[in-house]
């Protein structure tokens, strides 16, 4: 991987497979110094070779996040791609451990990330924060209510933190895709799949590289007047 002077690190969550990996893999080859973080150990080390550093994490644990964000020195791009669909069932049957997993993982690691990387940034006076959110957070999507409330909850977490931290140098926005062909969308029930997809005008899925298109642009020096904004890649599905 080549080196730089201003060779800035980015910590990408969730970089073990999908979004998350492409964002990794897009991040190193422009010359960042990338620490790739997931649960899953096995896919993880599947992205060594193509990034920094791998580490495994739960977004969850704050301690953890503090540590691992310790261990790679310091951060100047978060992307948080960390996320699981949660349950996939009409609100009356949702189990209340499956709602609290998906918001602990969705909106509690968004916000464990950010905070522990956060200080370093305003002092160094400049960052970038990704999160991924999804059109599902604008919109809702029947049956995926833990999910789209903890999606819209990122939202407006992104524009919350967008307008503290912008005079320190330090932007945050969010992708809001709509179902992109990932991994973890291959256990999402067929009438669900069906539903989402029948939504989009392109017809058809979104790709983890177009996705990391834009999150390479927002990571960037080129994004430097916009904070506290959802960018929807959706196929023409957002309405808003």
């Amino acid at each position: 991987m080549p080196r730089h002077l201003d060779q800035r690190t980015a910590l990408v969550t969730g970089a073990a497979s999908g979004i998350g990996r492409a964002c990794a893999v897009r991040l190193a080859e422009e010359g960042q110094r990338v620490a790739a973080a997931d649960l899953q150990t096995d896919l993880l080390g599947q992205v060594a070779d193509d990034v920094a550093s791998i580490h495994t994490l739960d977004v969850t644990d704050f301690a953890a996040v503090q540590a691992t964000v310790a261990e790679i020195g310091h951060v100047d791009v978060v992307v948080n791609c960390a996320g699981i669909i949660g349950p996939q069932l009409p609100i009356w049957e949702v189990p209340l451990e499956g709602w609290e997993k998906t918001l602990a993982v969705n909106l509690t690691g968004t916000f464990n990330t950010i905070k522990a990387t956060m200080a370093g940034m305003r002092a160094r006076g400049w960052g970038r924060i990704v999160n991924i959110a999804s059109i599902a957070g604008k919109e809702g999507n029947p049956n995926m209510v833990a999910y789209s409330a903890s999606k819209a909850a990122v939202i407006g977490l992104t524009k919350s933190v967008g307008k503290e931290a912008c005079t320190d140098g330090v932007l945050v926005n969010a992708v809001a895709p709509a179902v992109i062909s990932t991994p973890m969308n291959a256990d999402t029930e067929p009438e669900v799949m069906e539903y989402m997809i029948s939504k989009i005008p392109m017809g058809r899925l979104g790709l983890v590289d177009e996705v990391a298109d834009l999150v390479s642009w927002l990571a960037s020096d080129a994004c430097s007047f916009s904070t506290g904004a959802v960018y929807d890649i959706s196929g023409g599905r957002a309405t808003y």
